[in-house]
């Protein structure tokens, strides 16, 4: 009995040691402006207790033993702050305010980053903030996203006018763009060199090139993440810029201010900026051939409501639009998106759980008008979804439910509209948890795409391996599908339009494959990426990254079509009559990537090898964006006590794209009265005889931009900044294509210098 009753004590004693044990969860703010401060490390002093924040500067260190500590916060550019906290069994509720400072020694800076280094993943994933983007040269005195996306690893960028982005090896269309939630259908406006978002309104953009988790879905490529700044909470602030190109303005501030009575707050944020690059380019860029008859306008604006335990709902809505008026004097081109939605983040209870959730709606609609007729197409687009974070000690699991639903129209010449509605409903979870030196991040998502009847199960699982403070391992596998095309096919070099559709047998598409038949029309595709991360010294930092990527069920516009599909061609095979055809691609390669940061000199170069294969019925070939070699180098440099001046450059060079040769060209004469028919006077049409599909390449590509920035203080807030940039400093006369009918070249941007003046208050 007596050692009954020891054991009793003993079980009792270990639940009750169990027991007192807490949380403590927050926000971590910038004192000035209650902007929400990203990637904060913060850790219990003298333990291995420790988080950092996410991009809403949420954070939560779980499953801590009571007791009192010393809870200290560290961000670069920020004072460190030590907190005084006693922790029971309940959960602790701070509020973390950090003050900017000039001073800030260089360990802080090096163990913040490692430490994130070793308790992410970061597989094939860049973090970009606006302070990122303002280190590229800007281009018409503009810093913007897109400009910085052509730097990324595995990124190719096809052209300056009318270009597209391809990661690697994945086409524009297998891309998936977010805007706080939202998705966007079109981010980049016709010159190529500008997004629709404003740099000064981006808190962060993850960038994922392969691997995602099962977090995101319905696409089968990359990623694009991108989540806005809320308004400041303390005091109105704006920044108006004028360059060459263009002018931006930014205004935000607090409707409602919080206080000691009031313990929420409502603030604001909108951003607009104007292209009028049409009419500057015809007296500043005078030398080039057909000016720039580009012009976009995109306006932003988001209101957020803020209680005093950090959670908040922002209700948002935008208009962005784009202009090409006499494209190479062959078509005029416009499209418009616009949408509107609302994201909340929740904190219920004393627990260190998470709840998000968004709802929004886009309508994007694109025209064309060039001497094939008039085109048009439209998508108007939902998504809804609800997710939530719960953390256990270092470890967190995360459940979600996401809808979305999409309404296609397009028209083209001579032919009838197509109109589709799809709707797709995901579950998914995702694990991440520590092994050791092992992080794990297994994640499964589950897709029903209702409209075609067909379920996808899509496993997931990235991995690290910290083998040392310096020596990293990195590895990501999974498997995607979506069902979203475009009714432009991947051998278009310059394509400025694109219908959306989704994938159905009633597009006319081939029902065998490599004599199979097809049993569903999803696209897929599965990644497999190995990485190394190695930190040479101090501030030299090395990535190395090798992927492939297999793609199966690849919808595309059929170029080979020789024979109407009638009954008059019924034992032809259907990849000649088809309207639409199937392809299987292959993507491989790897990227290599160097940093060395010390505070005033940034240096980034990165080396990217690919290969990027389609095959389909005929042949197998490269696709036009394949390019094999792509280097990029990033430098930039402050100078001055106050570090009031700022020199940036870029240079990229790569290698040829493939292009289809012209064999020949000759007279087609229709002879449509047969015997009868005129040959001597008649007047046929130009008939153009191709090569082998992508069998020659064009020149190498490079270019050098160059930015030199001077900042003067104005008063406390104040800000006066003169941007003098020269895009392709020596004037490379980059191919872009040849026109086929009357073999002229086409170049890219000759040399284009700008000026850009801003002014923060």
């Amino acid at each position: 009995m007596k050692r009954l009753f020891i054991l009793i004590m003993f079980v009792i004693t270990g639940f009750v040691a169990v027991a007192q044990r807490g949380n403590i969860r927050g926000f971590v703010y910038d004192k000035a402006t209650g902007e929400p401060i990203i990637f904060t490390n913060l850790f219990l002093e003298g333990t291995k207790y420790g988080a950092s924040t996410d991009v809403n500067g949420y954070f939560a260190i779980s499953n801590v033993e009571a007791g009192k500590y010393v809870l200290v916060a560290r961000y670069i550019g920020y004072a460190e702050q030590k907190i005084n906290v006693n922790i029971s069994s309940s959960t602790l509720h701070l509020k973390i305010e950090l003050e900017a400072t000039v001073q800030m020694l260089d360990a802080v800076t090096i163990n913040a980053k490692k430490e994130q280094a070793k308790t992410q993943s970061n597989v094939s994933v860049e973090k970009i903030s606006a302070n990122d983007i303002n280190k590229m040269p800007s281009i018409g005195g503009q810093a913007d996203l897109a400009q910085y996306l052509q730097v990324l690893p595995g990124v190719i960028f096809s052209g300056d006018q009318g270009g597209q982005l391809y990661i690697r090896g994945g086409s524009a269309i297998q891309n998936k763009v977010l805007l706080d939630g939202m998705v966007i259908y079109n981010p980049f406006h016709s010159i190529g060199l500008f997004s629709v978002f404003e740099t000064d309104i981006i808190r962060n953009a993850d960038i994922y090139s392969g691997g995602f988790n099962a977090q995101y879905g319905g696409r089968i490529s990359s990623i694009m993440d991108i989540t806005t700044k809320d308004g400041n909470k303390k005091f109105t602030q704006g920044k108006v810029s004028v360059s060459t190109f263009g002018i931006n303005l930014l205004l935000d501030g607090p409707i409602i201010k919080e206080t000691d009575n009031r313990h929420y707050s409502l603030s604001y944020i909108l951003s607009a900026k104007n292209s009028y690059l049409s009419y500057t380019s015809k007296n500043i860029y005078s030398y080039i051939e057909g000016s720039l008859p580009y012009d976009f306008f995109d306006l932003y604006g988001k209101a957020t409501l803020s209680t005093s335990n950090g959670s908040k709902i922002n209700v948002f809505g935008f208009n962005f639009t784009d202009k090409v008026h006499g494209y190479k004097s062959i078509a005029d081109f416009n499209w418009a998106n616009r949408g509107f939605g609302t994201n909340f983040i929740l904190l219920p209870g004393s627990s260190s759980a998470l709840i998000e959730g968004v709802f929004a709606y886009s309508d994007y609609t694109m025209n064309m008008d060039d001497n094939t007729g008039n085109k048009m197409s439209n998508i108007g687009s939902f998504n809804a979804g609800i997710s939530t974070t719960n953390f256990y000690g270092k470890n967190r699991l995360q459940f979600g439910v996401e809808a979305i639903g999409n309404t296609t129209r397009t028209t083209m010449a001579l032919m009838d509209t197509l109109k589709d509605f799809s709707s797709e409903i995901a579950a998914y979870t995702v694990f991440k948890g520590f092994w050791g030196k092992l992080l794990y991040e297994p994640s499964l998502r589950f897709i029903y795409y209702a409209s075609l009847g067909e379920a996808s199960f899509e496993p997931r699982l990235s991995l690290k391996l910290n083998v040392s403070d310096k020596f990293r391992l990195k590895l990501a596998s999974g498997m995607y599908s979506q069902t979203f095309i475009d009714t432009k096919s991947d051998r278009d070099i310059v394509n400025l339009f694109t219908g959306y559709l989704t994938v159905s047998p009633e597009l006319n598409t081939v029902s065998k494959f490599k004599g199979d038949s097809i049993t569903e029309y999803l696209e897929r595709s599965n990644h497999f990426i190995f990485g190394i991360e190695y930190d040479i010294l101090t501030n030299l930092s090395c990535d190395i990254e090798v992927y492939y990527k297999s793609m199966t069920g690849l919808i595309s516009v059929n170029r080979d079509k020789y024979y109407d599909d009638d009954v008059y061609h019924s034992d032809k095979p259907d990849y000649l009559k088809k309207e639409y055809i199937v392809e299987d691609g292959d993507a491989y390669g790897g990227d290599v990537s160097l940093k060395y940061e010390d505070g005033r000199l940034s240096v980034w170069a990165i080396y990217s090898l690919g290969w990027v294969k389609r095959t389909n019925e005929i042949q197998t070939y490269y696709t036009h964006y394949d390019r094999r070699h792509n280097v990029n180098v990033l430098a930039s440099y402050q100078l001055g006590l106050n570090r009031s001046w700022e020199i940036s450059l870029r240079w990229n060079y790569g290698s040829g794209f493939p292009y289809t040769p012209t064999r020949g060209a000759g007279e087609n004469l229709p002879l449509q009265d047969g015997i009868a028919s005129d040959i001597i006077y008649a007047n046929g049409n130009l008939m153009t005889y191709y090569g082998d599909l992508n069998s020659k390449r064009l020149p190498d590509y490079h270019r050098l931009d160059l930015s030199v920035k001077k900042r003067w203080q104005i008063g406390k807030r104040s800000v006066f900044t003169l941007n003098l940039s020269v895009t392709n400093v020596y004037n490379r006369n980059n191919l872009f294509y040849y026109d086929r009918i009357t073999s002229s070249r086409v170049d890219q941007l000759p040399i284009m210098p700008s000026i850009g003046l801003a002014f923060s208050f």
